[in-house]
């Protein structure tokens, strides 16, 4: 015969009422006590699965850096897409955003929510207290190993935009990226090198920029612009932008500097934002499904068994007028 709930009970000195409250992550018990049931139930060998709860209630956690809509509308999108999945669902959605210093045990706490969905970057000990509290959780723009996350094909898409330069006979391609703890971000960095050992073609580390961490992410990429465009030596004759906010922040100050796009220099981004085909000129990018990235990460949470527990999005180029000269 099987371990039964009064034997994790009795072994974790609970009631069964207790047990039954812990393992579906139901309010009323301290984190001690929970994580004492769930150990107990673990280590007897206990299978959860017939108490698992549908769930009802799921936090749409997103650090604070993210939380201006306004000025970064990529993760406004991901969350349309959670919204529209939980509500064909039934599902109650709720957002949180925190910080490095703030306790999120007890925020999450007063959300209470049945799952969390985990969007862009955290610090490694935020997402750490998120899976010790036991609760099914997925990752969106992020990723950590053995666990549920939905990204998109980030290494593709960079792959996508060099080779698209490779053909417009741009071979000294620079690239403006971001902090290289975002998951995304390291990943088109990874393509963007990856992408010159593929065309045969040396890379030259000087063309790679990082965005000064103090400034915010527009100032950043200008004065990343502004430093390729002062470094000694032949200039790039592209650039490769993180996302499309700083490729149009690289464009503004390439025409200050009459310094012709594309002409004298190619640009393209990454996300396809509404700004990038109304730009002058319009800016060629890698267009994404945002909304797609939120719903299929609540697909993911919800699957009892997944065939794949690492989905990838696929994404697609856009060509357009930054990166094309017109011939005569």
């Amino acid at each position: 015969m099987g371990t039964t709930i009064r034997d994790v009970a009795r072994a974790a000195s609970v009631s069964i009422g207790t047990v039954s409250r812990a393992l579906k992550n139901q309010p009323g018990l301290s984190d001690a006590t929970r994580l004492r049931v769930v150990e107990t139930a673990r280590r007897l060998g206990y299978d959860a699965a017939q108490l698992r709860p549908r769930i009802r209630r799921l936090t749409f956690l997103l650090h604070r850096q993210h939380n201006n809509f306004a000025v970064s509308p990529f993760f406004s999108h991901v969350l349309h897409g959670v919204e529209d999945a939980c509500r064909e669902r039934g599902i109650v959605p709720s957002v949180l955003t925190a910080g490095p210093t703030e306790d999120v045990v007890q925020q999450m706490r007063l959300h209470a929510p049945d799952a969390v969905a985990v969007a862009g970057f955290v610090e490694p000990e935020t997402l750490a207290t998120l899976v010790a509290m036991q609760r099914p959780l997925v990752l969106i723009d992020l990723w950590a190993p053995g666990m549920r996350s939905v990204n998109l094909d980030n290494v593709g898409g960079a792959a996508l935009a060099m080779q698209h330069l490779f053909a417009q006979k741009r071979t000294r391609i620079a690239f403006i990226g971001g902090s290289l703890a975002h998951f995304s971000i390291a990943q088109r960095a990874l393509g963007y090198r990856r992408a010159f050992f593929e065309a045969g073609l040396l890379f030259d580390p000087s063309l790679e920029v990082p965005i000064d961490a103090g400034l915010d992410p527009d100032a950043g990429a200008a004065l990343a612009m502004a430093r390729l465009l002062d470094a000694p030596g032949p200039r790039p004759d592209a650039v490769f932008a993180y996302n499309d906010a700083a490729a149009l922040a690289a464009m503004r100050v390439c025409l200050a500097r009459g310094v012709r796009v594309p002409e004298d220099i190619a640009i393209i981004g990454f996300d396809d934002i509404p700004a990038a085909s109304h730009s002058t000129p319009p800016l060629s990018t890698i267009s994404i499904d945002k909304e797609a990235l939120g719903r299929r990460g609540v697909e993911l949470l919800l699957e009892d068994a997944p065939v794949e527990t690492e989905v990838r999005l696929p994404v697609r180029l856009i060509a357009r007028a930054s990166t094309s000269v017109k011939k005569p």
